[in-house]
């Protein structure tokens, strides 16, 4: 995508995509938090996104002003930890936007998004959150782009597939962080939700990526695994 007015609509879209998932999804996210959180982690998520598509529809502004004020809205509108944890790093991350959307800048992007999470929810890999799903993701889509020179769709199949695999992971493992932790071992066999609801934010990212990027693209990419890459490193 090269020019804005492109790139404007494929973000509205995304915005509008990731609301109807979080929206559909709101239950099987209720389950997940109810068995090893408060069980609010749907009905916050879809609150927020569901005020964050009010607020940029129709909208005229750069993508990079849409992407941030999705994240504004997020942090105003989501309870808990998931408004500064989703929002809060939407909108550090949005400023690697900017200069528009390009593959260097979403691999920006993603880095920043997860440096972000990772700086205010203090977790690593291992310990059962929404870590464990993006950084095995993030990890894989910087190398498909940077060293594999993929194409930014197949490069965020590939982080699809790892973030899947990173939702897997946190199931068999104890969580150390959130509510979860206070559960011990009574955590174990359950997903993570945040990790889950960052599955399908990135499910609905690829969808909207592979109807507005042109050329061939391979949209079912299995993620190499590496030491990097893998989830579980680190954990105890």
């Amino acid at each position: 995508m090269a020019e804005t007015d492109t790139q404007r609509e494929a973000v509205l879209t995304a915005v509008e995509r990731v609301t109807d998932r979080i929206a559909e999804e709101k239950g099987h996210l209720t389950d997940l938090d109810s068995a090893i959180g408060d069980a609010d982690h749907g009905a916050n998520l879809d609150r927020g996104f569901g005020k964050a598509l009010a607020a940029v529809e129709d909208s005229e502004d750069d993508p990079a002003e849409i992407v941030k004020t999705v994240g504004v809205t997020l942090v105003s509108a989501v309870g808990g930890a998931s408004g500064p944890l989703y929002g809060g790093s939407i909108m550090t991350a949005s400023q690697e936007l900017e200069g528009g959307i390009t593959a260097d800048s979403s691999v920006a992007f993603a880095e920043a998004y997860l440096k972000k999470v990772k700086d205010r929810g203090g977790a690593r890999i291992g310990d059962k959150t929404m870590v464990d799903a993006l950084t095995p993701a993030v990890h894989t889509y910087k190398k498909s782009i940077e060293e594999d020179e993929l194409s930014p769709v197949t490069a965020l199949s590939k982080a699809v597939d790892a973030a899947e695999r990173g939702v897997r992971f946190t199931t068999p493992i104890r969580a150390n962080k959130g509510r979860a932790s206070y559960l011990g071992w009574r955590s174990v066999g359950h997903p993570d939700p945040g990790a889950t609801s960052t599955l399908y934010i990135m499910e609905e990212l690829l969808a909207v990526a592979s109807e507005y990027c042109e050329g061939d693209v391979e949209t079912d990419a299995e993620a190499d695994q590496s030491p990097e890459e893998t989830p579980g490193e680190g954990a105890e």
